[in-house]
Parts: structure tokens; sequence; C-alpha cells
């Protein structure tokens, strides 16, 4: 089945245009026209949502993993016009977006499984104790409860699972909170066919249809006005570090501050360790090119920045270099990721003592790969070298000894996931870096890339800025519907007014 666009929001169960329009940019295909979103939307979408708590955040949690199902069936039912229009926004191949289409259902199904078992609420109970002395103890229940209405701010990289019904959506949605999502204009499409499930599903259910509303388009504006909208009370990003962090601050000055739950930047470090390199170092290349390059290196996981001793690195280089090259140049997702890819890798090109061992060329909406190789001392003394290069772009450094490869984890920034690439003769100096790299990352891997993010119980997607800004949290596992929760103790309360989750 085919699908076009007819560009409108989705605001209260009420499909309106605005009177300002911007037109797609996609990789391939036909354009479209979608409306600009405005401030007056932002409130109109955002009172909505608030007359939607008062039902849709007391429901019963049988009610809402119905609700969850229910879009994923909308969207499986979408199948074929989701890809077919995601491919065309995005360039992404349609592999890869059947495969992310299969991550928003699973996760949704994932989110309606756990709240149905009910131990995301951790619940506690400290019974009276009347006779206590000095002082008697009163009866006490705690529970988790949902926060409000929450905006999300849609990914670039991610059209499906981290934008309109993705992770940060799903996990409010199960919490019991409205969400108001601010569409991202790299694939207004996608967004547009998703809301139209998320639509259905509402009606399906028989839900208030201000639990979700769509805002597509719209300049910084509009942004600013969703979060700082008084009504919300959290909301949920993905993006860039200087946008991530204007909001972040916006949201902390606001009169009644409130959490912003941003993914900002990480450039995922490898350490190959001195056994692992020299008994399978060219592999690891090999393998690190591999996952460099994925889909044009567009993952917030890609691991840009190996470590590895002198003496071991000729053959990973040569590895790695000879792998990258047989990589021709991929479609970006927007011509402005693209640029900015140009930007960054003539950054790195630029710095001193940094050396160019593949270079590439790239125009428009294309990357290629590059590889630059540096030393410890040079990367300690340049931060700018730390900084994410969005793309598939791999830098690696070379240390002179195993206490300069630990000098590099610890002036490393926060990240989302750092590897450790090791035999069992590698276990004592493991043991020696993972202290730092704990408090470094959210994800520690051994022998692995990253660019796979399982969504489970146990997954942790985050990290210490400026990863991400709240080091307690993730945007993907079941953990993540935490973010939207509170916790509310009652004291002395019959049964009759105890949440119905008692």
């Amino acid at each position: 089945m085919s699908f076009t666009p007819h560009g409108k929001h989705l605001i209260a169960g009420q499909w309106s245009a605005g009177d300002n329009h911007f037109t797609s940019e996609p990789a391939h295909g036909p354009a479209h026209q979608f409306s600009v979103g405005t401030p007056a939307d932002v409130d109109a979408a955002v009172q909505a949502a608030e007359e939607a708590f008062w039902s849709f955040g007391y429901s019963s949690r049988e009610g809402r993993a119905t609700f969850l199902n229910t879009i994923a069936d909308e969207i499986e039912a979408r199948a074929d016009a989701i890809t077919e229009i995601g491919t065309q926004e995005t360039g992404l191949p349609e592999a890869r977006l059947q495969g992310e289409r299969g991550r928003t259902t699973g996760q949704l199904r994932l989110f309606a499984s756990h709240i149905l078992a009910g131990d995301y609420l951790d619940r506690r109970h400290d019974v009276a104790l009347p006779e206590r002395a000095p002082l008697p103890r009163p009866d006490l229940k705690m529970i988790q409860r949902p926060i409000g209405p929450v905006a999300v701010f849609g990914a670039s990289n991610f059209p499906l699972a981290f934008s309109t019904a993705g992770g940060d959506t799903a996990a409010a949605l199960a919490a019991g909170c409205p969400v108001v999502v601010k569409g991202h204009s790299a694939h207004p499409g996608t967004g547009e066919i998703i809301a139209e499930a998320i639509h259905a599903a509402i009606q399906t259910c028989n839900i208030h249809p201000g639990v979700f509303s769509l805002i597509q388009g719209g300049n910084r504006a509009v942004g600013a006005a969703l979060v700082q909208h008084p009504l919300i009370k959290a909301v949920g990003f993905t993006g860039s570090l200087a946008g991530g962090r204007a909001l972040f601050d916006l949201c902390a000055q606001r009169p009644e501050p409130i959490p912003f739950f941003g993914e900002l930047g990480s450039v995922n470090p490898m350490f190959v360790l001195p056994a692992a390199a020299a008994a399978r170092g060219a592999e690891i290349g090999t393998g690190w090119a591999g996952s460099l390059t994925m889909g044009a290196g567009q993952f917030c996981t890609n691991p840009g920045i190996a470590v590895i001793l002198k003496d071991q690195a000729d053959a990973f280089v040569a590895a790695t270099t000879t792998a990258l090259g047989a990589v021709g140049a991929q479609t970006m997702l927007t011509d402005g990721i693209a640029a900015a890819y140009r930007d960054g890798q003539a950054r790195i090109a630029s710095c001193e003592g940094v050396q160019e061992v593949l270079s590439n060329s790239h125009a428009q909406r294309n990357a290629s790969p590059f590889l630059y190789q540096t030393t410890a001392d040079t990367w300690l003394a340049n931060e700018g070298l730390g900084e994410e290069v969005f793309g598939p772009l791999g830098l690696v450094v070379v240390a002179e000894d195993l206490d300069q490869m630990r000098a590099v984890a610890r002036s490393l920034q926060g990240q989302l996931t750092c590897t450790l690439f090791m035999d069992e003769a590698d276990t004592a100096v493991a043991q020696s870096l993972l202290p730092i790299l704990e408090r470094k990352a959210g994800r520690i891997l051994t022998n692995g890339y990253p660019t796979g993010v399982e969504v489970s119980d146990t997954m942790v997607h985050g990290g210490p800025y400026p990863a991400s800004t709240n080091f307690g949290a993730t945007s993907v596992g079941t953990l993540a519907i935490r973010r939207f929760l509170r916790p509310v103790c009652y004291q002395n309360l019959p049964d009759s007014l105890l949440p119905e989750a008692f």
C-alpha cells in the first residue's frame, strides 16, 4: 500500500493545517509539503494532554498495555507504506527500516508486558507499629506514579525507534503520561504515518484524544515553547550537543525546573588490550571498520575511537584501512548532517599531530570513510579530538604503554559505551581499566562492537554528560519507563483511596 502525506499536525485527535509550510527534502522520491508548527499549536496540544492525564494517568495497567499493543498492531498494518516513505525520506535501505520497525513494535509490546508484571512500580510497605516506643510508626506505602504530560523530540537517525512512537513515547505512555511529539523535519512523512497508527489505536481503545499529539516542523521557537510550557513535566530528546544543551538550559531556567532526558553525543571508545591485539589485532580492526561504517556511521553508539599500544598498532591500522577502503560512499540522513560530517572531518584533519591514514572524497549528501591516527600525547593535549564526528570517521589513538592507555581512559568525557577487546591474559589490565570506564560510560562491552542495542530489562543507553544529561536514566529498555514516574508515599490511607496498583 502506498502513502501520500497530507502534511498536517495531529492535535488532540484532529488533523490541522497551519498557514505556513515547509517542503521535505527526501533522499529520493517525491517531496511533500508540511505545515509549520507554532507556539499556539504547542499550547493546544499541551492543554489537551493535561486534560487527558486526568483519565489516562489513572488508567489501569491492563488498559495501557492494550493501548501499546494496539499501536504496535496499527504500525504493522502499515508496514509496507512505512518502509516506502521512510526509505524515500532518509535514504536508509529497506532492510534497515524493516528492522527498525520491528524494534519499534517490539519495544511497545515489551513495555506492555513489563507494566502488567508491575515490578516497575517499586511498591513498598512498612506496616504500622502502634506499640513502638518511644514513638509509634504509621502505616506507610510507597509506589511510583506518572508525572504528567511529556514532550518528545524526534531523532534524525532513527525515524521509527527514536521518533514518533519510539522509546521515549512508548515509555511515557506505559507510565501513564500523555505525549506531545515535535516531529523531526528530516522525516515528516514517516512521522505522519506513525501518528496515524497511534490515532487509530486511540480510537480503537476509546482513549482521550489528547493522550498524543504530533506537531510538525517549526523553528526553534516551537521547541522552546514546548519545553517551557508550564504543563509539561519532562522532556525526552535525542540529537546534537548544541541543540540539546540549549533545551536543557531552558528546562532548568523555568519557574518550575523539569528533568530533561537528553542523549547528546558519544565517541564510544574501544581499548584493544595487548594479548588480544597480538592474537587478533587485524581481525579486530576489520570488525571495527564494519561497525564504524554501518549505516554511514549514523549511530549514537558508533565506535569512533580505538586505543592501542604503539608496538601493536600497525597490523590493526592496516587491516582497518583495507576494510574501510572497500566501503563506498553512503547516503546520509540529511544534507545538514552530511555538511556537519564534512566539517567534523576537516576539523580532525587540521589538528596538529594527527596523521591521515585513509582519505576520501565526499560531496552533497554522501559520506565516505576516513581514518586518522594520533599519539596519546596529542590526544591528551587536545580536548577537541574527543568531540563526536557523526559519520564513518575513525581515530586511532596510539599509547606508549599501559599507563598512558589508562590516562587516555581517565581523560574521556561521558560516553554511552566503552569497549574492552581482551583475551584471558589481559585480565589484570582490564581490571585496572574497569573502575575508570565504569565512571565514564553507561554500558561496558568486552569483545564486541557497541552498534547493536538490545531492548531489554537490563539495557542502559545513557551515560555521564555529554553522552546524556541524566546519568541515572536510560532511553532504551524497560528502565526507561522510570524516567516518567515519581515516588509517592501514602501514610495511613484506607485501601479504598490507594492507587489501583496496590
